[in-house]
């Protein structure tokens, strides 16, 4: 069946379908005679081949002039490019030229331009064509540690991990979710020596990085795409300072931004959010920023006010800012479709939408209802775009967040827009696309649009953009969180991780949503949370609508002086922070960094995931919830490491280090930023080594602005040396235009264990400081770690709220209980409904269930109605039979689901089969009225798990009938029903193609009699329905059934 598309017709297009109404030229030189006037693509045939009711179009790439079956391996061919170390990989020079030009270089031509250069690689990849896909390895010794591939959940150290670039809208992900909302296909490879490889595939497609093999690097997308690679460098610093050379560094923030922000999904009203910046000052907690989300506008249309609601955004503006906040606003990309709307009507008249491949605009639902999508490729659109933001700025906006860019549409399968869409993009960027070409740039794009919006609104300000979805060089452009977490320990110790891999990808200003988006933290979640959340590059408290509270002091007095001391924590190392930023701005290193960047060739330090550097401060956290901070054993790198506090020592607040030969600068604990003044006292925090020295700089400037890129600012290098038992402090070098300001100097000299050595002078003369003699150090050291042991056994962790029955989210911060045996790994929440939360094949590392904590997961009913009585109710646990007990790993289940019934659930991971994981599932009569004659109301056992889908275009549900029939049933099948001899014959499986993998579910068929597939926006049910009838004590409704992961062939 032939599509009647034009992309597949022999009829070209008009010219006025493409960008600025003319006809692009191609850009393809190996491309033979198209019909697309301007199509870039190597993906030279296209044909479509229909499968049951799934068309789709199939690619052959024959750049090499062959056809789409397995090549052989074969070196890849390379030039050096950038500066010395940096070496461009390409299959072959047909390949070079036909390679897309880069959208994650800050300036594309850096990567076609080779230079003179005596230094070959230390490594060279191998490729190979297999099935349409540019398949690239890297092979490394055993003891290679990898890191990076952006914003992922889970480990720290990648190995054994698999990552699809594909931005996705992943609200409530887990470890194994293999695709969120950014991409960075950037590998960091730490050598058993510690020096350091860094390996980019530089293509904008889906990309499969494949770390499952010790040593091993895989990456597959579709042809044909360079790979870049730095080093390897003695550091990983350098490698990343190097990327920063090829994809450019983070934006300078305004100091601002690097205070403490407070947002929620939403403060309904501007009385709403006045009062609680108010709230913030009576309390005494620093906070400098407020964020609007969604509901601030007029029916979710971006651009507009809500007239009742937020009648003038300007004058709330202006009593925020006399308040010491900034106010940031939220602007998603889809615009909804209503003529009479400006802002649609100004993008139709100006052609600015993305098209769908017949030449008319795309049309998705979003918040707004239908909604069309600004092409951000082509600059007529960023142009439009930024001219609207511009406008937008005159009501006192302060900063703008980029939301739903990845672009997330509703009620679609996959999640966004589809992939045949059309983009008109640049040439620079690579002409008329499919949206598969440019969907991981597609928000990066956005958030460049959105910046130079800002750009043109005050050229003395320096923009502040925070975005969902982005691509490696998006730092270039705006700040980024971690998408839509959940209020759990494991999300807390996960949030570390992930901030770190996103610096360690060149995007170093991130941090997560504190205290979880999704749910109710408990006091001591959030308390524990805040304590390393103000550590953090980026500082945000967020939640979700329908959750509590989730301000500072919304959950009692001792989690609230908790907040307030992490915040006056983060307020006085702000000159150290911004300090880093500068730092990261110029050179690209990062701000917060695994602490094995202080000794690369520690192998202890590698997989360290609760402590984390700042320059040479040192953090280190408790992640346990019954564990405080100070119980933990640290592990730090070799060396001087001192450790120290502001007085403000407590469990639930992290440890805090500096490193020996080291000097950072603190300043008084401010309200916000704009209380500040450069003639505050100053204070260094000094460090020495072995050696009796320290150093350390200090970046000063307006906090705002673009001064400092003409001189004026001022660095000081601070040097401290002892000689003898006298420790001088001074001045060695400066650099700026700027005068240093008349300010007082206090030193605090650190000797261990929290003892220290204070004084005073004036900043720019030389201090000094009289060191005791060794005995009396020592005896002062001692004297500090005694009180510090006292104070903290006397200091109780932050309680833990009681937990109401039927309190809605607050369950999640409560433990589950987990099944670990064999192949799988379950989460399972007794407390709500007996829901299966989580269940993780842990071999492939694919977590199948997607759970939106009170809904969903793996859940069960007690009738045929949707979530009729069985999901939501408390089960208690009748028996746990733990493995090394002798027993199968296991877990009884039941509970009340009214009328004398009781809901019956035993999950087994077999000791004799440990690959599956076995549910039976009962309703049984307990206690049903002999007015009844013994039987119950008319019930329904109805299994219905949610599944995940992870690559939702390359997933079917597959089965045989009982009459023998084959069905594959895919995602554009809606919901389908069989019963009968239609019933599958006691097994259907779950394919994932992009996988190799299928989740198959096999069953009693003479327990069941319907079964239903259900497919919805990135998840489908997969439903086991028993009959339809009353049951006795002698006659329960059962189904009993198993899940296995198998690969599929």
């Amino acid at each position: 069946m032939v599509s009647s598309s034009p992309f597949t017709s022999g009829t070209p297009l008009p010219a006025s379908f493409f960008s600025n109404d003319r006809t692009l030229p191609s850009l393809n030189p190996l491309a033979p005679s198209l019909s697309l006037p301007a199509f870039r693509s190597s993906a030279l045939a296209v044909t479509t081949r229909s499968k049951g009711r799934r068309q789709y179009l199939v690619r052959r790439m024959n750049v090499s002039g062959g056809d789409s079956s397995e090549t052989a391996p074969s070196d890849m061919i390379f030039e050096p490019i950038l500066e010395d170390g940096v070496f461009r990989f390409d299959c072959s020079v047909e390949h070079r030229k036909a390679a897309f030009p880069s959208v994650s270089f800050k300036n594309s031509k850096d990567r076609e331009l080779p230079i003179p250069s005596h230094i070959v690689p230390a490594y060279i990849p191998t490729y190979s064509l297999l099935e349409e896909q540019q398949v690239v390895t890297f092979e490394f010794s055993p003891g290679t540690s990898f890191y990076g591939t952006g914003e992922v959940g889970g480990q720290l150290e990648r190995t054994g991990k698999r990552v699809f670039t594909w931005n996705t809208d992943a609200w409530g992900y887990g470890p194994g979710t293999t695709s969120l909302y950014q991409s960075h296909p950037w590998v960091l490879a730490v050598l058993p020596s510690g020096e350091t490889l860094g390996v980019l595939a530089d293509t904008t497609r889906k990309c499969e990085i494949d770390l499952r093999k010790e040593g091993v690097i895989r990456i597959i997308s579709p042809p044909s795409y360079p790979i870049i690679t730095f080093g390897p460098f003695s550091t990983p610093t350098a490698v990343l300072q190097s990327l920063a050379h090829a994809v450019g560094t983070v934006f300078m923030p305004p100091k601002w931004a690097l205070g403490y922000h407070q947002c929620r999904w939403s403060y309904m009203s501007d009385k709403r959010v006045a009062e609680i910046a108010q709230t913030f000052r009576d309390k005494k907690i620093p906070s400098d920023v407020i964020w609007m989300d969604i509901d601030y506008m007029d029916g979710f249309r971006c651009f507009t006010f809500d007239k009742e609601r937020f009648p003038d955004p300007s004058a709330l503006v202006k009593r925020l800012h006399n308040n010491g906040f900034k106010a940031i606003w939220m602007l998603d990309p889809g615009i909804k479709q209503e003529e009479g709307f400006d802002v649609y009507d100004s993008g139709s008249k100006n052609n600015v939408w993305v098209k769908r491949a017949d030449g008319n605009p795309f049309i998705g639902e979003v918040w707004p209802g239908p909604c069309v999508f600004p092409d951000y490729t082509n600059s007529k659109a960023r142009s439009w775009w930024a001219n609207l933001v511009k406008d937008f700025i005159s009501n006192g906006v302060d900063g703008i967040w980029n939301d739903m860019n990845e672009p997330a549409v509703f009620k679609v399968v996959t999640k966004t827009m589809p992939e045949n869409n059309i983009h008109r993009g640049d040439n620079e960027l690579g002409g008329v696309q499919y949206h598969s070409h440019y969907h991981n740039v597609y928000g990066m794009l956005m958030a460049r649009s959105t910046y130079e919006g800002m750009e043109l609104a005050d050229k003395n300000k320096r923009p502040f953009v925070l975005t969902r979805a982005g691509f490696i060089g998006s730092q270039r452009y705006a700040a980024t969180w971690t998408g839509d977490n959940l209020s759990t320990w494991e999300h807390l110790h996960m949030s570390i991780s992930m901030v770190l891999q996103l610096g360690i990808s060149g995007q170093p200003l991130s941090g997560p949503d504190i205290g979880g988006f999704a749910g109710n933290a408990t006091p001591r979640l959030f308390g524990r949370w805040m304590g390393v959340g103000a550590m953090f590059p980026f500082c945000r408290g967020h939640s979700e609508a329908g959750t509590d509270n989730h301000e500072p002091w919304s959950f009692g007095e001792e989690c609230e002086e908790v907040c307030r001391a992490a915040l006056r924590r983060r307020y006085q190392l702000l000159p150290h922070f911004y300090t880093l930023f500068y730092i990261a701005h110029t050179t690209g290193a990062p701000v917060a960094a695994p602490i094995f960047f202080a000794d690369p060739k520690d192998f202890r330090l590698r997989t360290v995931e609760n402590a984390f550097l700042l320059g040479s401060l040192l953090i280190h956290t408790s992640t346990l919830s019954n564990q405080g901070s100070h119980e933990l054993q640290p592990l730090l790198p070799r060396g001087t490491w001192l450790r120290f506090d502001f007085e403000d020592s407590h469990p639930d607040l992290p440890t805090l280090y500096l490193q020996g030969g080291s000097i950072i600068a603190l300043g008084p604990p401010h309200l916000h930023v704009g209380e500040s003044s450069l003639s505050d006292d100053l204070t260094l925090l000094v460090s020495l080594d072995e050696n009796g020295k320290a150093v350390g700089l200090l970046f000063e400037d307006e906090g705002d602005g673009y001064g400092y890129r003409e001189g004026r600012y001022l660095i000081t290098h601070y040097i401290a040396e002892r000689q003898s038992s006298t420790v001088t402090v001074k001045i060695f070098k400066t650099e700026g235009e700027w005068q240093r300001p008349k300010r007082r100097i206090h030193i605090q000299l650190l000797l261990g264990g929290g003892a220290m050595l204070h004084a005073w002078g004036m900043d720019g003369e030389i201090v000094q400081i009289n060191v005791p003699s060794e005995s009396e150090v020592s005896a002062l050291i001692s004297t500090s770690n005694e009180r510090f042991k006292l104070h903290m056994e006397n200091t109780n962790l932050i309680p833990e709220k009681e937990v109401l029955h039927g309190q809605k989210g607050m369950e999640l911060s409560r433990e589950p209980v987990e099944l670990n045996s064999g192949d799988w790994k379950l989460n399972i929440v007794p407390w709500i409904g007996g829901r299966i939360l989580s269940m993780t094949h842990v071999p492939s590392g694919v977590q199948w269930l997607h759970s939106r904590i009170e809904m969903n997961g793996y859940e069960e009913y007690s009738g045929t109605e949707y979530r009729s009585a069985g999901c939501t109710e408390e089960y208690n646990i009748i028996e746990r039979d733990l493995e090394h007990a002798g027993e199968d790993e296991s877990l009884i289940l039941e509970g009340d689901v009214g009328g004398g019934l009781v809901l019956r659930r035993k999950i087994a991971i077999p000791k004799d089969n440990p690959r599956v994981v076995q549910i039976a599932s009962s309703i049984e009569a307990r206690s049903v009225g002999a007015g009844s004659g013994g039987f119950s109301r008319l019930v329904c056992l109805r299994v219905h798990p949610t599944f995940y889908l992870m690559h939702p275009t390359e997933s079917f549900v597959s089965f045989t009938s009982i009459d023998g029939t084959k069905h594959e049933v895919w995602p554009d099948s809606g919901e389908q029903v069989y019963e009968g001899n239609n019933l599958p014959h006691g097994e259907w499986m779950l394919v994932d193609k992009s996988l190799n993998l299928r989740l198959v579910n096999r069953f009693d068929v003479s327990q069941v009699f319907k079964c239903v597939i259900h497919w919805d926006c990135g998840t489908v049910n997969l439903e086991l329905w028993s009959e339809d009838r009353p049951v006795s004590k002698e006659s329960p409704l059962k189904i009993e059934h198993e899940y296995e992961v198998t690969s599929f062939s």
